[in-house]
């Protein structure tokens, strides 16, 4: 165990695969208490037909060595649904140190009716729901989210913050709506670490490299020379979870790869991946 997180209590939204299922396995295996969400209870039902994971296996995966994961079935578009979450969660563990935000509609739909792969047209082709998926399903899912956890956070005065976000802030990166809604998922990020640092309670953007997911590993046209284990980003945010000193990221970009330089550890294969910059990525 690289880092202790024993006794924090950690809530990871869109963790029925993916980047947040990672960091759910990440947390768990740091010590942490992890709540999880996601609108897949059990594999195969998924709302996209085919698509691997869900909140049970990811639970299962993280118990394997004792029960530190909680599932908790929530469409992120209804806030009755997020509200309730996180009542369970307090009425449970009565705190709340850790809010990762991995919920992400923007992914989905990729290919329309006719087939068609719509990711990398320009926004004049471009599906209207993939612009509201981002900004529903993923900007205002998790600045609701944020708002629910940093109340008893600024109460209890400590928390970290972490939206998932990519150098697609930074860049042109596939299509419009991705680099809109990443952007300001990083400007959200720094405006909320500007309300939230008079309250010790840090909010920071990762930024992850490739990450081998259900979907890239799927796609098969990945390079995945340089790529990285969704449990990567999770070691990432419990490096960040465990620095004394995180008040002085609050408000940053942090990238995952050089965050596991900084404190010395690996992937899960051993491996050390190279850090993507605004030029690489």
């Amino acid at each position: 165990m690289p880092f202790d997180l024993k006794g924090a209590v950690a809530v990871v939204t869109g963790a029925s695969r993916g980047v947040g299922r990672g960091v759910a396995l990440g947390l768990c295996a740091s010590g942490a208490t992890v709540h999880i969400t996601g609108r897949t209870e059990a594999e195969g039902h998924s709302k996209e037909a085919g698509l691997a994971g869900s909140l049970q296996r990811t639970a299962d995966e993280c118990n394997t060595s004792g029960e530190r994961c909680f599932p908790h079935v929530c469409d992120h578009l209804d806030d009755t649904q997020t509200k309730r979450v996180f009542q369970e969660i307090l009425d449970r563990d009565h705190h709340i140190d850790i809010l990762v935000n991995s919920v992400w509609g923007g992914y989905e739909a990729m290919v329309d009716e006719r087939g068609r792969f719509t990711w990398m047209l320009p926004f004049w082709q471009q599906p209207m729901t993939r612009w509201d998926r981002m900004l529903a399903a993923g900007l205002r899912a998790r600045y609701f989210a944020a708002q629910e956890a940093a109340r008893h956070m600024v109460e209890q005065r400590r928390g970290l913050i972490v939206n998932i976000s990519s150098w697609a802030g930074q860049k042109y990166v596939a299509n419009v709506a991705y680099g809109v809604a990443t952007a300001a998922m990083d400007r959200m990020t720094r405006d909320m670490a500007h309300e939230l640092r008079k309250h010790e309670v840090a909010a920071i953007s990762l930024y992850p490299g490739l990450v081998r997911t259900e979907r890239v590993l799927a796609a098969q046209v990945f390079d995945l020379s340089n790529s990285e284990s969704p449990q990567f980003l999770g070691l990432a945010v419990a490096a960040l979870a465990t620095d004394p000193n995180i008040m002085r990221k609050s408000g940053s970009v942090v990238v995952a790869a050089e965050i596991a330089r900084e404190f010395g550890f690996t992937d899960i294969d051993g491996k050390q991946p190279l850090p993507l910059t605004l030029d690489t990525a």
